[in-house]
């Protein structure tokens, strides 16, 4: 006997106007503007990595946390994209929500702890629409990330020109989105389908393997995500070595990169956590700076908020000279 489901159809939703938001275009921190100083000396092997990948037409992929696109830091993203340095992009749902939603009105991110109390938390019309567009994608059969873009690209988005998902599909560069069910806002929403929301990400997290099959030579940059980040990476270079064995090919000599903010400057990084220490549990240490590399290339750890680290890596990658 099947077990009962919520009727979705019983909830309310309120417009973006009734909500008080945290975060809006104040935010945003323009490429002409001053960048907050920061300095780390692994920012200039960083950039003479970066470089060399492009040079060598090799993957440059810079996975991320919503709170990446919460600092403000779209418009140096956009411009790396623009430019060649970075050749795909990875979200998660978070940071696709408020990609959308900060393009769309220019304004983001709700008080959890206020709207909770409400039942009102997440059940916000517009931002379901990202719900529309998985559908449409799975249409079109594109990925989650391509089929929002589409719609802010192609839509009446004021503020358009902060969206490194519409950049990516005006430039046709990849931003993939990487959902887990249940995790984001939309999914909450009479509109949302399970099925589509699946297939379209699902899609993406194909692509994002087949640009780990291009690494060897490249380099990986995670920024700020936890968990989605290093367990789909992990996953991607297993189908991607897999290929590449059967090609007598290798994926190794590559460079990979955390940026967060625990503090691990003083760990030797390159190997694993022994289960005894409490970072043990920090998937980026293990699934991204340790065993990837563990056969060539090289792994950093950079400590430092997204805004100062993202805004001075950008700054260093788009002026060439000092190679």
């Amino acid at each position: 006997m099947p077990y009962e489901k919520f009727d979705r159809s019983q909830l309310k939703l309120k417009p973006l106007s009734e909500r008080k938001h945290e975060l809006d275009l104040n935010v945003i921190l323009n490429i002409e503007d001053p960048i907050p100083e920061f300095d780390h000396p692994h920012l200039d092997s960083l950039k003479k990595r970066i470089w060399q990948a492009h040079q060598a037409e090799s993957s440059v992929i810079m996975m991320m946390g919503a709170h990446v696109i919460r600092s403000g830091v779209s418009p140096f993203l956009i411009e790396l994209m623009k430019k060649g340095l970075i050749t795909h992009f990875a979200l998660n749902g978070a940071g696709a929500i408020h990609d959308f939603e900060l393009a769309m009105i220019g304004a983001t991110t709700e008080s959890v702890a206020k709207y909770i109390r409400k039942g009102q938390f997440g059940l916000w019309r517009e931002t379901g629409k990202i719900n529309e567009a998985a559908q449409q994608g799975v249409k079109e059969d594109i990925g989650l990330g391509e089929a929002i873009g589409k719609k802010i690209e192609q839509g009446n988005f004021a503020h358009k020109d902060i969206s490194l998902l519409a950049a990516g599909y005006r430039y046709q560069i990849p931003v993939t989105i990487h959902a887990s069910i249940g995790c984001d806002i939309i999914h909450e929403h009479p509109n949302c389908s399970g099925s589509a929301i699946g297939k379209t990400s699902y899609t993406d997290f194909l692509i994002l393997a087949h640009s780990i099959n291009n690494l060897e030579n490249g380099v990986f940059l995670n920024f700020g995500s936890a968990v989605t980040g290093p367990e789909i990476f992990l996953k991607c270079l297993a189908m991607a070595r897999n290929k590449a064995h059967q090609e007598d090919r290798k994926i190794e000599d590559f460079t990979t990169a955390v940026f967060d903010l625990l503090n691990l400057e003083q760990e030797d990084t390159e190997r694993p956590p022994a289960k005894s220490n409490t970072n043990y549990y920090f998937r980026p240490w293990k699934n991204i700076l340790a065993r990837p590399t563990a056969e060539g290339g090289e792994s950093f750890y950079i400590r430092g908020k997204h805004r100062k680290t993202i805004s001075n890596l950008a700054k260093k990658l788009l002026k060439k000279d000092d190679l």
